[in-house]
């Protein structure tokens, strides 16, 4: 069984037990939150698909850590403007473990 929940602006297919790094919650280490937005979602019987949301469905999932991904560096230059400009970026994100799918 798995579903595609949308969180962040994007869409994350999931299953029991999957390790998520998704945009950064308001949420405390150990808590559990819930993803409402669920876009489909597989059972037994076949494919449910929502227009656009599943209505009832929701998945939940403990918040692990929250953390900062590898440094992306933005360099911007000019040829013959004597002008450049380097700056680095450290996107933040949370790690959620998936508990359970609720369809």
């Amino acid at each position: 069984m798995y579903a595609i929940i949308e969180t962040g602006g994007k869409q994350y297919k999931v299953q029991e037990g999957d390790v998520l790094y998704i945009e950064k919650l308001n949420a405390a280490e150990g808590d559990v939150v819930s993803f409402d937005r669920v876009l489909a979602v597989s059972k037994e019987s076949g494919l449910v698909v929502g227009a656009p949301l599943v209505s009832g469905a929701a998945v939940s999932a403990k918040v692990e850590k929250h953390g900062k991904g590898a440094k992306v560096i933005v360099y911007k230059y000019k040829p013959k403007k004597n002008y450049h400009k380097k700056q680095g970026h450290r996107q933040p994100y949370t790690r959620v473990v998936v508990e359970k799918i609720q369809a």
